[in-house]
């Protein structure tokens, strides 16, 4: 444990960006993972979050998985504390609101933003109180900190940092393009006020000779009389814990280059429109012999040895897009000549013979795809826990987690799962392995026996099992973003702006006023 730049850090900084997936949360984990690596008490903190990637706390709280990932980069337990507001949306205008941890009501758009007044209150005492208890505090932002039009309500970018005195780190991504243009005008956007805590910019996702891109950084810098604290290189190898929607693209796949040892099993996992919990989807793409890929067509699924149905944030609605694809016969297809499908939470519900959501979508009784014995009911509580157990089938312990309204009430299936009191779960048939569990594909000798069952019902008689751990390449993830940061970035400076505080910038013009 060396202390390098971080030595007696203490402080706080908000790291925004120009756009959403420009990689705030990627460098809010590097910066975690190198200030607990040089010894210091470090927290990460996402005042409001958008996302249907989302984990249970110990305390059985529910926050977004990035919190979760930046909470392990910094050695700690996830905690409601890292992220107190999180908007889980069910369609474009309308979001359910996690406040702590549960869920106290569904807004739209347009209502929001009388919430955030009562919410900005919260934020902020949850940041004071995590400054009191670490040395350093790395807050992200939310999407872009150019929203103009929402800045009245902000609490989650510069609302925030004005509130908690905090410099801004501007985060781009240039394989977009246009990142030079996007710093300079999101800096120019802003109000005076604002302007001034814009402490400094790195520059992600480059790909090519950092010298080419020296003369438009020092032209940025004369413009707007801030430094680039760094140029961040693409790296391939990131991939696991995305959290923006943009990381779940169609025709994208999942994990490391494979090998060439055996056969091997191609995964297609079905891209819901409000596709929740991709981590489930993580898991297998960590295996060396498994190419895992994002699809939305019926050859893809007729194709594959195994499709992932995954889980949902709206289950009703994602059900009508299957059939409107014409999914729902090439699943049914699978069922019947007993090809390997694995259905998790909203999808396990999916495979119901009938579905009653008065809670969700407010449709009421709903057919569903009719390959399981079972009966789901929506409640109004929302189940939310932590879950241990074991496989019927290989008796391995596992851990997971649990969040859903959707309950089975009756079933005819045997049940795949069963948890620390006895109690059955899930579903197991020829060829359908379905569970609301989340999370129990990372327990490494489950996932193998798992595997390979579905290389034999695939016919993969040669495909080789692997040795990877899931919770050892998470935290190889980790390090390899801090080592990127360590070698690519300014740390000495990024630590001053820390402990410096806001500052007093140069304003670019006068942006709103």
């Amino acid at each position: 444990m060396t202390p390098g730049p971080f030595a007696k850090s203490t402080g706080a900084v908000l790291v925004g960006g120009t756009t959403s997936d420009a990689g705030k949360s990627l460098v809010v984990a590097g910066l975690c993972r190198a200030l607990a690596r040089a010894g210091v008490r470090v927290a990460p903190f996402k005042a409001q979050n958008m996302s249907n990637n989302s984990v249970v706390t110990l305390d059985g709280g529910e926050i977004g998985r990035a919190q979760a990932m930046q909470a392990q980069a910094c050695g700690l337990e996830p905690s409601v504390r890292f992220n107190p507001v999180l908007l889980k949306p069910g369609s474009d205008r309308r979001s359910h609101v996690v406040v702590m941890g549960e869920t106290v009501g569904e807004v739209g758009a347009v209502d929001y933003a009388s919430w955030r007044n009562r919410l900005r209150g919260i934020v902020v005492d949850q940041l004071t109180s995590l400054r009191e208890d670490f040395d350093v505090v790395i807050c992200e932002g939310a999407g872009s900190v150019a929203e103009i039009n929402l800045r009245t309500s902000d609490i989650a970018n510069m609302g925030l940092a004005r509130a908690a005195g905090l410099p801004v780190v501007l985060v781009s991504d240039i394989d977009r393009g246009g990142s030079l243009a996007h710093l300079f005008g999101t800096t120019a956007i802003l109000d005076a006020d604002d302007q001034q805590l814009i402490a400094g910019y790195l520059v992600n996702k480059f790909r090519g000779d950092p010298a080419l891109l020296a003369p438009g950084l020092d032209s940025l810098r004369a413009l707007t009389g801030r430094p680039t604290l760094g140029v961040i290189p693409f790296a391939e190898g990131l991939w696991l814990d995305a959290e923006d929607s943009l990381g779940v693209a169609v025709g994208r796949r999942l994990g490391p280059p494979g090998d060439d040892v055996g056969q091997r099993l191609s995964v297609a996992a079905i891209r819901l429109p409000r596709i929740s919990n991709t981590t489930d989807v993580d898991a297998l793409a960590c295996e060396p012999g498994v190419d895992v890929v994002w699809v939305d067509d019926a050859a893809s699924v007729a194709a594959a040895d195994l499709v992932i149905l995954p889980g949902t944030r709206a289950t009703a609605n994602d059900l009508a897009w299957l059939r409107r694809r014409g999914l729902d016969e090439m699943l049914s297809r699978r069922a019947r000549r007993g090809a390997p499908i694995l259905a998790v939470c909203g999808g396990f519900q999916m495979l119901s013979r009938e579905i009653f959501d008065d809670v969700e979508s407010g449709t009421g009784v709903i057919a569903g795809l009719g390959l399981l014995k079972q009966r789901i009911v929506f409640a109004a509580d929302k189940t939310l826990r932590q879950v241990s157990g074991f496989s019927v089938e290989a008796r391995i312990p596992l851990h997971g987690y649990e969040i859903h309204h959707g309950q089975v009430v009756e079933s005819g299936e045997r049940a795949w799962l069963v948890d620390a009191d006895g109690v059955e779960e899930g579903a197991r048939r020829e060829g359908i392995w379905g569970t609301h569990w989340h999370g129990v594909l990372a327990d490494d000798a489950f996932r193998r026996v798992f595997l390979r069952q579905v290389a034999d019902a695939a016919g993969k008689v040669d495909f080789v099992v692997g040795e990877v751990s899931y919770d050892g390449l998470r935290e190889q993830q980790l390090d390899l973003i801090a080592d990127l940061l360590a070698a690519n970035t300014d740390l000495t400076a990024i630590a001053g702006i820390i402990s410096s505080g806001p500052g007093n910038r140069p304003v670019i013009r006068s942006g709103l006023e």
